[in-house]
């Protein structure tokens, strides 16, 4: 039987893995021993440093498989986390800041009252005109900037304001982002021409 050159370099190659397989498997084998684990010495540099911290006798090289509760215990460390929630996303708000406190003589406590808030925004609707059919409700026609608005009682326009009541004279109109009531008077219309 004759060897050609390819097949001389696959069989190198399969006789160095061989090889190599072999001296794999005796070095697990020779690791795996009982003997390898006593040659080798167990790291407890850790263990000495926690038995030292807390008292305790430690006993090195001991071939002892049993669970030392006592040095477990004593490497037990309390977590104390903040206030933060690690699986939300949202800030902490600040710690709220605490005002010095200033003895107050009494000529000053009257003169330190609250400030009064302002007051609402003016409604800027104008009350042009009303309309009334027999057998249907008022409506009245307002209007703000360019925009003219037809609305019966109870009804909110411009997503703001809500008519309450309309009258042959005025119009009572709330607004619904600060609750603020105003009457508007019935005004002539804008000239046109």
């Amino acid at each position: 039987m004759k060897i050609g050159t390819e097949e001389t370099n696959k069989f190198r190659a399969m006789v160095a893995l061989l090889v190599l397989a072999l001296l794999s498997v005796i070095y697990g084998v020779r690791s795996s021993s009982p003997d390898a684990a006593a040659a080798s010495p167990p790291s407890t540099a850790a263990t000495a440093a926690i038995a030292k911290k807390s008292g305790l006798q430690v006993r090195e090289n001991t071939p002892d498989p049993t669970v030392r509760t006592d040095l477990l215990l004593a490497s037990q460390t309390k977590y104390e986390g903040g206030k933060r929630n690690i699986f939300r996303m949202e800030e902490l708000a600040p710690p709220p800041q605490q005002k010095p406190i200033v003895p107050v003589r009494p000529d000053q406590q009257q003169q330190q009252q609250p400030p009064t808030p302002p007051p609402p925004p003016p409604i800027n609707l104008k009350f042009f005109g009303f309309s009334s059919k027999p057998g249907e409700p008022k409506k009245v026609f307002l209007s703000e900037g360019d925009d003219i608005f037809v609305a019966v009682e109870g009804e909110i326009i411009n997503r703001r304001y809500k008519i309450l009541q309309i009258n042959n004279t005025s119009v009572m109109v709330e607004d619904m982002l600060t609750n603020y009531k105003q009457p508007i008077p019935l005004t002539a219309p804008p000239p046109t021409g």
